[in-house]
This record gives C-alpha cells, sequence and structure tokens, in this order.
C-alpha cells in the first residue's frame, strides 16, 4: 500500500461515516449466494470492466470464461486471467457455453441483457459509477451477485481504512490529468473526484471529458501532472495526439509529474484508491 505523507489532514469523511452506516445495515454474510440464492457456478464475463470484478470475487473453478480483453495492460487484474478460457462477446458464442451468470458493463452492447434473459440466463449488468461511494456499492452488490458477499464487504471495508488514512496538504496544489490519447477530465466524472478526495484542485475546470487545454498550459501551470499512462510515459501515443504538442511534453519533462498507471482508472472499481494514494503521495523525490 501507498503510504501518505504525515503532514496533511484527513478527506474523506463523509464517504466513510456514509458507506459505514451503509455496510453496518446488511449484517453477517451467511452463507454468500447469487442471485438466485445459490452460488453461480458458470460465470462469464462480456467485457474487461466485468472481469475485474469476476477475476476479484470468483475463484477460476467458476470461471466459464472472461473477455478478450482481461489479459489486456488496462485490466487491473491481468495476472488472474491466465490460463482462463476467453469468449467474445456475441450472443451465440455465450449461449453455447451454457453459464448461470453473465457480467457486463458493456459488452455485447445494449440489447445483450434482453438477449440472454429470453434464453434463460440471468444478467448481471456492472454500472458507471459517478463517485467513490457508488463504487463502494456497485462492489458489495456485484460481490454478493457472485456468492462472494462476505469477501466484498471486507473489499468495501478496506477501501474505507485507506482514504481515511489519507491526509490534505497545507496548501491546495493543482492536478492535471493526462492521457495518451491527448484528453483530460474535469468536474463532472470520477476523475475528478479522485483529485479531490487525494486533496488536490483539478487543473482542468472545463466539466467532463475533453481535449488538453493547451492553450492554457502555454501561460500557466498546474502544480503536478497526473500521468494515466501504461507502461512508459510515452506509450506510443497516436501521431496526432495532442500530448505530442510541445506544450503538453513540456508538463511531462519539465514539471512534477504522478504517474498513474492506467489500469488503476480504466473502470470504475475498488483499485481506484490506488490512484487516489498515489495523487495524496505527490510525486517521486
Amino acid at each position: 500500500m501507498l503510504q501518505p505523507t504525515d503532514n496533511r489532514a484527513p478527506v474523506a469523511a463523509p464517504i466513510i461515516i456514509a458507506l459505514g452506516t451503509a455496510l453496518g445495515a446488511c449484517g453477517p454474510d451467511t452463507p454468500d449466494s447469487g442471485i438466485v440464492g445459490q452460488r453461480p457456478q458458470r460465470i462469464v464475463s462480456l467485457d474487461y470492466c466485468a472481469d475485474q470484478y469476476v477475476l476479484k470475487f470468483v475463484e477460476p473453478a467458476r470461471i466459464l470464461a472472461v473477455s478478450p480483453d482481461a489479459g489486456r495492460d488496462f485490466s487491473y487484474m491481468r495476472d488472474y486471467a491466465a490460463g482462463l478460457p476467453s469468449v467474445r462477446p456475441v450472443a451465440e458464442d455465450v449461449i453455447v457455453l451454457k453459464p448461470d451468470l453473465v457480467v457486463r458493463s458493456y459488452g455485447g452492447g445494449p440489447h445483450a441483457p434482453a438477449m440472454f434473459e429470453r434464453a434463460g440466463i440471468p444478467v448481471h449488468n456492472i454500472g458507471w459509477p459517478e463517485n467513490i461511494g457508488a463504487v463502494m456499492r456497485m462492489t458489495e452488490d456485484t460481490a454478493r451477485v457472485l456468492g462472494s458477499g462476505r469477501q466484498g464487504l471486507t473489499v468495501v471495508a478496506e477501501m474505507q481504512e485507506r482514504l481515511a488514512s489519507l491526509r490534505q496538504p497545507d496548501r491546495r496544489a493543482s492536478a492535471l490529468y493526462l492521457t495518451p490519447a491527448g484528453v483530460t477530465s474535469g468536474p463532472g466524472s470520477l476523475v475528478h473526484e479522485l483529485i479531490t478526495v487525494a486533496g488536490l484542485a483539478n487543473f482542468q475546470t472545463r466539466p467532463g471529458w475533453g481535449p488538453i487545454p493547451l492553450e492554457r498550459l502555454a501561460y500557466e501551470k498546474p502544480d503536478l501532472i497526473a500521468a494515466a499512462f501504461f507502461d512508459t510515459l510515452t506509450n506510443h501515443p497516436h501521431g496526432w495526439s495532442a500530448i505530442r504538442h510541445p506544450v503538453a511534453r513540456a508538463q511531462l519533462d519539465g514539471g512534477a509529474v504522478v504517474t498513474i498507471d492506467g489500469a488503476w482508472t480504466a473502470c470504475g472499481a475498488w483499485f481506484l484508491v490506488d490512484a487516489v494514494e498515489a495523487l495524496a503521495r505527490g510525486p517521486a523525490p
């Protein structure tokens, strides 16, 4: 676990209080069960966001297949996908496997749930959480559906503990989130919440996702760059990506940079706390 510095004050109390109340109301999980009262034994996940939850909360013997992206570098649980069968998110390919549960966020397209349910196959949809509290609720709910509700409670409790240990800097520094595609994220996104929960101010003030603010960067600099790249800071970005612009490169080459593993923010899941901790800790000395 990344350790925060000692000169900061807690910032996540509202999240901890709200989720602690919700968890306290759940009671003991005896025994773990699936959505129909039994643990599903033949589980298929259709996309890499669904893969994360299945690989975290389901032992290999109960995983029938994962998505073709489960082992890619943007998959946080990629090491756990080794040796598991994969299946394309095509209804015919999945139905022939005779799963007793399909888990998805976007895999198979918007009509997939209706198609599988017509075939008599239960579907659990992974949502798109807008804040960390929603991530915790989704983690708890999905773990229970997968037959590992007690483990889900443990994971959420660990998230709470880690967030509660964060310390806010004396001065509210600004951070700019950069990706190889040359886009960043402002208010209204989960990335924005990660930055603010870490005790930082988001340099990008325009809501939602959009291009790097190159004109602003020409005369104003953030205190640090949150570089959400895979493997390296270059990561072979597209030739037309704004990240190749000299103004953007100057931020990476001459500024304070916190490297964020791209897999930490690729999906809304428990591992977002890894990114929050890295931001709260700041650049390596």
